[in-house]
């Protein structure tokens, strides 16, 4: 069985002092940096893009999942690439081509993620799951931080968890959405194997053990 990995969100942390917030995560039991990236059309909010996650790149050997919360993702992918990202994560709803997206990004020598909102069912990526490295379940509408977490989202993680028995797939399961030092365990059980948290781990609410 897989050791479920923490991946604090740079979303809520302070961004007058990113430096400090990578050395939390590093002190602080995470193993993946992930970073929201957000364009204000995909989502209502604008965050950080390239020239920020390259200066921050030189600061930690931690691997940075860059989640494009964008439209038209592979417009942009090869920046993110050069800019630092490790694994590049896009949204199911926000392109086509996702095929071509995902082989693209393989391309560029990086993993990459496909991530669904809270209303697109599992089996809208059924033809493209053996080909990514990463699925991430967004349990809150995403967009903003410090939401609850959606509990139906369970049932979408126990359903990614089965699937990739039966089908003999190696992908991870990711969550990403009102994470807290109460229903860890919970998300956890349920098959995640990364889990995303932003409000409760730079609060110190929630304490982690790699």
């Amino acid at each position: 069985m897989k050791k479920t990995l923490l991946a604090p969100s740079l979303l809520s942390a302070d961004f007058s002092d990113l430096a400090g917030a990578i050395r939390k995560i590093e002190n602080d039991g995470g193993s993946i940096v992930h970073i929201d990236v957000m364009d204000g059309q995909f989502v209502p909010q604008i965050t950080y893009g390239q020239p920020v996650i390259k200066s921050i790149r030189p600061l930690t050997d931690l691997p940075f999942d860059v989640h494009l919360m964008v439209e038209k993702p592979e417009l942009m992918v090869d920046s993110f690439a050069e800019a630092g990202a490790d694994w590049i994560t896009f949204h199911y709803e926000s392109t086509i081509h996702i095929d071509r997206l995902i082989h693209h990004i393989h391309d560029l020598g990086k993993k990459c993620g496909i991530s669904i909102v809270p209303s697109t069912p599992v089996p809208a990526l059924s033809q493209i799951l053996h080909l990514v490295d990463l699925v991430l379940v967004m349990s809150v509408n995403p967009g903003f931080g410090g939401q609850s977490f959606i509990p139906y989202a369970l049932d979408k993680i126990s359903e990614l968890k089965k699937i990739r028995a039966e089908r003999g797939l190696d992908f991870n399961i990711s969550v990403d959405g009102g994470v807290n030092e109460k229903n860890f365990s919970e998300i956890a059980e349920a098959g995640a194997d990364i889990l995303v948290s932003g409000s409760s781990f730079f609060s110190g609410k929630l304490k982690w053990e790699k």
